[in-house]
């Protein structure tokens, strides 16, 4: 990003401070509501600016910057919920809450800080992601490294078998991680992940985005750590790439319905539940969810026959709430493939 460009960012989201500031004095429902379309129209002008594009708005927006990686995961995370109380306020009949002011506030606080970081890389650029730079691509494979690498002369006969079975470990071990996506980035962001380094595997899975844009994987873990803070919105954005991507997958299904179950959206739910069995019939998981959201939908009799067919599970503990008026927990459940 050029200093330049960080300028006119800066300088369209100074645009907003008088209404921020207004934020903290008590006034009317319609001019609250007029203060925050006012900030929101700064932040989105000061992020079209920061990509270099009229054409993006709302989500789209904020997620080309984050891949870009303009603004951190956090960063994107607030200006998301401040991005979802101005879509509330286009229903004019909406009276703006202390929160959404706080949402406001938060999103502007968070952009204004990630203006203020230096250009001489891009923002939210750190060590991790360079290390990220550093992995080998995945475009070669750990098999053909091994394979191309020169045997030294009088090697041993009898290690000759020892070294075949290696290379065949390792050969299958590539073709699995090849499945899932390469073995560089999207790898480096599930090991991240698992080790709950969320701001690394974000960086990683966008940086495998862009190397794959047609690879599910990636949009899906995403969409799972957003749905972890209780980002839905972005969750959803990024399962519909996902499914865009492969319309079929089971897991981007499983995790769709994820979504909606803890938005207590059980009908929804039940819905890609379905489509996810449809895909993987052995999908327990799926099984065992979809018998909580039809419980949720007071069809006893099917969801039975889907947590027997189920057995013993995480959805336990959603089955034993179903009946509770708070939003299920949806824990993390099955991993993704990868």
């Amino acid at each position: 990003m050029t200093t330049s460009a960080q300028r006119s960012a800066r300088a369209a989201l100074d645009a907003a401070r008088p209404a921020v500031a207004r934020l903290d004095s008590s006034r009317g429902s319609e001019d609250l509501a007029a203060d925050l379309i006012e900030i929101w129209d700064a932040v989105e002008a000061a992020l079209r600016t920061l990509v270099g594009t009229s054409a993006l708005g709302g989500q789209a927006l904020i997620r080309e910057a984050r891949q870009r990686q303009m603004i951190s995961f956090d960063q994107a995370n607030g200006i998301a919920e401040f991005e979802a109380v101005h879509g509330r306020l286009q229903d004019t009949s909406y009276r703006p809450t202390p929160g959404d002011s706080n949402s406001a506030r938060n999103a502007f606080l968070k952009l204004d800080a990630a203006l203020m970081e230096p250009v001489s890389q891009p923002l939210g650029y750190g060590a991790a992601s360079a290390a990220a730079a550093s992995v080998p691509s995945p475009t070669a494979p750990v098999a053909d490294t091994v394979v191309t690498t020169p045997a030294r002369s009088g090697t041993p006969r009898w290690l000759m078998p020892t070294v075949a079975v290696v290379v065949l470990v390792l050969a299958i071990g590539g073709f699995f991680i090849f499945r899932g996506g390469g073995s560089g980035s999207y790898a480096e962001g599930v090991d991240a992940y698992t080790k709950g380094q969320r701001e690394v595997a974000t960086n990683a899975f966008n940086k495998a985005v862009r190397e794959d844009p047609k690879n599910p994987g990636p949009h899906i873990y995403l969409a799972r750590m957003a749905r972890e803070v209780g980002n839905f919105t972005l969750a959803t954005s990024e399962l519909t790439l996902a499914l865009d991507a492969d319309p079929n997958n089971a897991t981007a299904l499983r995790e769709m319905g994820a979504n909606m179950l803890q938005q207590n959206n059980a009908e929804m739910a039940r819905r890609f539940y379905v489509r996810a069995i449809e895909a993987d019939p052995n999908d327990k998981v799926s099984q065992g969810y979809l018998g909580c959201a039809l419980l949720r939908l007071n069809r006893i009799t099917d969801a039975t026959n889907f947590l027997n067919r189920a057995g013993q599970g995480p959805w336990s503990s959603c089955v034993a709430s179903a009946a509770q008026p708070q939003a299920p927990q949806v824990p993390p459940g099955a991993s993704i493939p990868r």
